[in-house]
């Protein structure tokens, strides 16, 4: 048996990843309370930066998490492919979800199905994730942990939507996020504290790339975006402010004339 080490960085990698479930939720809170206030095009756009944004930050925290993982006795690569597929799983579940609350007319029951949707998306992504890791050895899951890791991902995922549907305020949305952050990061290191690897060693090359190789700079890379697509955000007029501004130019324009 292989001794597991989760946080191999000390703090860091909890801490980061922690931060990085914080800002995605942070801000696809933002962006679908910016779509509910508005029709269209402009709500389908702010939709899908919502679902990119959560989808993003999810993905981001488990494999800033993933990088302070490390088991005695053997190397660690990560299958390429799978590793794009939990991404692309990721970003459609919760586009599937944020689109669910956004458009239907019955917001009650799309936010279960979509929580429950989006919830297990969450889910499949970790543990395609974790399907995608290569080592040495045969890897096994407590089957209640991982149930329980589930049941979190879908309680997380239906606040998430609910939030998203319910709260305006700036404070409000900060404190939503650092709550979903936190569930977020539980329902990871749930399903983390489910493994068992039974070490085989070898001398043998194993397939993949290294989290360095591959997993920092994807991870650096989509941590960027979360950050520049924040300051887009927070410089864009809401709609209160559009129509406080448009209100303010009406009389301007009728002393003109």
């Amino acid at each position: 048996m292989g001794h597991l080490d989760h946080a191999a960085f000390g703090w860091l990698t909890p801490a980061l990843s922690y931060a990085m479930a914080c800002i995605g939720a942070a801000l696809g809170l933002r962006c679908t309370v910016r779509a509910l206030a508005t029709t269209g095009r402009a709500r389908r756009n702010w939709l899908i930066t919502a679902a990119s944004a959560i989808g993003t930050g999810i993905w981001t925290m488990h494999f800033v998490a993933m990088l302070g993982f490390r088991v005695s006795g053997t190397d660690i690569r990560y299958d390429v492919p799978l590793t794009i597929l939990s991404l692309v799983v990721a970003m459609v579940v919760v586009c599937a979800g944020v689109f669910a609350v956004g458009y239907s007319g019955d917001r009650n029951r799309a936010l279960l199905i979509g929580g429950l949707t989006t919830g297990l998306g969450v889910a499949s992504m970790h543990y395609l994730g974790m399907a995608a890791v290569r080592l040495h050895g045969d890897v096994t899951y407590d089957p209640v942990l991982v149930g329980l890791s589930i049941v979190i991902a879908v309680v997380a995922a239906t606040a998430a939507l609910w939030a998203g549907l319910n709260i305006k305020s700036p404070l409000a949305v900060t404190l939503a996020s650092l709550g979903m952050g936190a569930a977020v990061s539980s329902m990871h290191y749930s399903g983390m504290f489910a493994v068992s690897v039974h070490v085989d060693p070898s001398g043998a090359t194993l397939p993949g790339a290294t989290a360095m190789q591959f997993i920092f700079p994807l991870a650096v890379g989509l941590g960027s975006y979360l950050f520049i697509t924040s300051a887009f955000v927070a410089l864009s007029p809401s709609a209160d402010e559009r129509q406080a501004s448009a209100t303010a130019q009406r009389p301007v324009e009728g002393a003109a004339r």
